[in-house]
C-alpha cells in the first residue's frame, strides 16, 4: 500500500466526519479538535519524508503519532455521546486509526534501530 494515499484518504474522511457533526456547542468544539488531530498525520508524514535526518525524520513521526492517538480519543467520545446519529460509522474510521498508529510505532521503532 501507499502511505502517503492511506493517510490522504484518512484525512478526507475526518474532514467529512468533522463537517457531519451537529452545530451545537459540542458539535462545533469537536469538529476543531478532531479537524486538526485528524489531518496532522498527513502533514507530518510528508515532512517526515523530507526529514533532514533520521533524528529528524523520527521526530516528525513522533508528532504524527501523537496526534493519531489524540484523533482516536475524539473519535471515542463522538461514538459515546454520540454526536452522530449513524455511530456504526465511526467503527472503520476507529479500525483505521488504530493500524495508523500501529505503522506509525513501527516506522519509528525501525528508524530508532537504524540510528544505532
Amino acid at each position: 500500500y501507499d502511505l502517503e494515499e492511506r493517510l490522504l484518504e484518512y484525512a478526507a474522511r475526518i474532514v467529512r466526519l468533522a463537517e457531519a457533526l451537529p452545530n451545537s456547542a459540542a458539535g462545533k468544539h469537536i469538529s476543531g479538535q478532531v479537524l486538526r488531530s485528524g489531518t496532522s498525520p498527513m502533514a507530518q508524514h510528508g515532512e517526515a519524508q523530507s526529514g533532514e535526518s533520521r533524528k529528524d525524520f523520527v521526530h516528525k513521526m513522533s508528532v504524527g503519532l501523537k496526534e493519531l492517538r489524540e484523533t482516536l480519543r475524539w473519535l471515542q467520545l463522538i461514538q459515546r455521546v454520540p454526536l452522530i446519529e449513524k455511530t456504526g460509522l465511526l467503527e472503520p474510521l476507529i479500525v483505521e486509526t488504530d493500524e495508523l498508529i500501529r505503522i506509525f510505532v513501527s516506522s519509528i521503532k525501525t528508524a530508532r534501530e537504524n540510528m544505532q
